[in-house]
């Protein structure tokens, strides 16, 4: 992958190419936000089971699996910000001339970071309501990022793949 030129990011398809990204991470943060609140209210009376998947409350003051649930909530918000931030700049960036697979990915990862953040901002915590039984309980916007994450390590490893060895 490589950076957009100059000429790249000053056409007038970039413009466009961003607006459709970020609008697209938007709408995924919107989706995620929403469940949240719909979860707020439906579960509070307990889970529903839904045979593999079921739908049960819960507040995540860490990032992935817990981690860092004792850190200060301003740090586990400031450290997310950032790297939503990182995130969101790789996106207006590549966004000229990236794949849409690329952009699509990035897009998903934004989405559910920025989703993740702002429910994370009030309280310093995160809803969570998707139970599986055997895995921790997550959320749409975890779902958005490790799938974003994964499409694009395989869109890396598939780019090195195809480049000719270099002398």
């Amino acid at each position: 992958m490589t950076a957009p030129t100059t000429e790249a990011a000053a056409r007038p398809g970039a413009i466009k190419r961003r607006a459709g990204l970020l609008a697209l991470a938007a709408v995924l943060a919107a989706a995620d936000l929403g469940l949240k609140a719909w979860a707020q209210q439906a579960l509070l009376d307990g889970p529903m089971e839904g045979g593999p998947l079921d739908l049960r409350l819960a507040f995540n003051s860490g990032v992935a699996f817990s981690f860092a649930a004792e850190a200060p909530a301003w740090t586990v918000i400031a450290v997310t910000g950032l790297i939503t931030l990182v995130v969101a700049a790789a996106l207006w960036r590549t966004a000229p001339t990236a794949s849409r697979l690329w952009g699509g990915a990035l897009a998903a990862v934004l989405g559910g970071a920025a989703a993740n953040l702002i429910d994370r901002a009030p309280d310093g915590t995160v809803t969570d309501y998707l139970h599986t039984g055997w895995w921790p309980t997550f959320n749409l916007a975890d779902v958005f990022i490790v799938c974003g994450g994964l499409l694009l390590v395989a869109l890396s490893w598939r780019a090195d793949r195809s480049r000719p060895a270099q002398s």
